[in-house]
């Protein structure tokens, strides 16, 4: 039977017809176009189908679409809008990627991180990646720069020291 589900991708509300069977990841490439989610293994091993559900990174290969009606999707496609975030800069200068398949999956659970835990330590990190799959870069440029982006957000949230009255 087919359902008709209302979700907000990317800060807009967008609605989709769909089959009880249709994945979140089918709807979001197939009928909303949205190309970064990638099909990976289908499992839900890979990470390539990362995506943010209400700011939880999860597996859209996973979930089915009509599970998500009400709730809130976003893709790499919807992190930065209004320009690159300070995460992505860093994965930029840092040269991390190399072949680019897995960048959504990690800079979306690297983002879900960082949002729950703005100071991870490197276990932090490396648990929260542990689901996104690489096979180019063996994972540590990619876990320092997690680390960096979070040293340089401590270091701007730290109030400024008040010199004392003479």
């Amino acid at each position: 039977m087919i359902q008709e589900i209302a979700i907000r991708l990317n800060g807009e509300i967008r609605r989709a017809a769909v089959a009880p069977n249709e994945t979140l990841l089918d709807v979001l490439r197939g009928k909303f176009g949205v190309k970064t989610p990638k099909e990976g293994c289908g499992r839900g091993d890979c990470g390539a189908c990362t995506v943010l559900l209400d700011g939880k990174a999860v597996r859209s290969c996973l979930i089915l679409a009509i599970e998500v009606d009400g709730q809130s999707v976003v893709t790499l496609e919807g992190v930065g809008k209004k320009g690159p975030t300070a995460l992505q800069k860093a994965f930029l200068k840092n040269n991390v990627f190399q072949c680019g398949f897995c960048a959504p999956g990690m800079i979306l659970s690297s983002a879900a991180l960082l949002a729950d835990n703005p100071q991870p330590t490197e276990h932090d990190v490396r648990e929260a990646l542990a689901g996104n799959l690489c096979r180019c870069t063996g994972y540590e440029p990619i876990v320092a720069t997690v680390l960096e982006v979070a040293k340089k957000s401590a270091k701007k949230k730290k109030p400024a020291s008040r010199r004392a009255r003479s």
